[in-house]
């Protein structure tokens, strides 16, 4: 790309390992929220780990040598097998850092049963990686940019529709679930602090940050809540709203049950919601 050739290594390193980073959370996330994908870890043996990750890796390779997630393509086979093995640690971080996030690894987990459920969730976050730049990563010079001159209304709502049906998406498919109440179960009230910052800075990262889509375009967009930090806040709004919806809709939440109840799970909720409304934005 002519863009990174022109930008300092470090910064082009950088852009890289946010795409990285956002397009395992992108694809990753919904899976996080599946109980049984953490009771098989307690249950996965160390050959049946090694599988796992051996499977991911291969997947890595076969993704690498047409895509992955930098936007320079692998060029050596050494090249490639090289940028498979950081894309299954990123990986392996980003499903640790979620599972640690939503409760699910704690002090008192066992090395081999968090490792087990660490690893069962590699597979998806490394598939996320894997494909972030060829499905994420169109040029900015060359990718369409709508006409947003006088528009203003136009782009506002345009943003917020397509981040409500981005929750949508996610939301309705984790709310009827019984995986919210037991995360809810699971941490402190001033832990949702974490998750909220976590939510905030995911959406930030990946629709501004992750050189996803035409980037340029959507940082000069027009519009009532078109800067970067404002569109953020206004649409984790939006996802948060939509959260509250799906769990009203799926009786997890009813009006006489206490407010920290339905703060709780609106939040843990919002976090994959926010990911979808993310992932909404950038298909706009």
């Amino acid at each position: 790309m002519a863009n990174a050739k022109r930008q300092p290594a470090w910064k082009t390193e950088l852009d890289d390992l946010m795409r990285a980073v956002a397009g395992a959370f992108l694809f990753g996330a919904p899976f996080l929220y599946t109980m049984e994908v953490w009771w098989k870890g307690n249950f996965t043996s160390p050959p049946r780990m090694l599988l796992l990750l051996g499977i991911a890796y291969a997947a890595l390779i076969l993704l690498n040598l047409q895509g992955g997630f930098r936007g320079e393509r692998s060029k050596t086979r050494m090249r490639v097998m090289t940028d498979s093995l950081e894309a299954l640690a990123i990986a392996l971080l980003s499903a640790t850092l979620s599972l640690i996030l939503i409760g699910v690894i704690h002090l008192d987990t066992g090395l081999e049963a968090a490792m087990g459920r660490v690893i069962n969730e590699a597979l998806p976050f490394s598939l996320g990686v894997g494909i972030a730049d060829n499905v994420l990563h169109p040029d900015d010079d060359t990718a369409s940019e709508p006409d947003w001159q006088d528009q203003t209304w136009r782009g506002t709502f345009a943003d917020a529709g397509a981040t409500a049906l981005g929750a949508i998406v996610v939301s309705a498919s984790i709310a009827p679930t019984d995986e919210i109440p037991m995360i809810s179960s699971m941490i402190s009230v001033p832990w949702l602090l974490i998750i909220i910052a976590a939510s905030l800075l995911l959406s930030y990262l990946i629709v501004f940050q992750a050189s996803f889509g035409a980037q340029n375009s959507r940082r000069s967009q027009p519009g009532f809540f078109q800067s970067p930090i404002s569109e953020t806040l206004a649409s984790y709004l939006i996802s948060l709203l939509i959260s509250v919806l799906m769990l009203w809709i799926f009786q997890l939440v009813r009006l006489e049950d206490p407010g920290v109840q339905w703060v709780s799970y609106t939040v843990i909720l919002g976090f994959p919601a926010t990911i979808g409304g993310a992932a909404g934005r950038l298909a706009l």
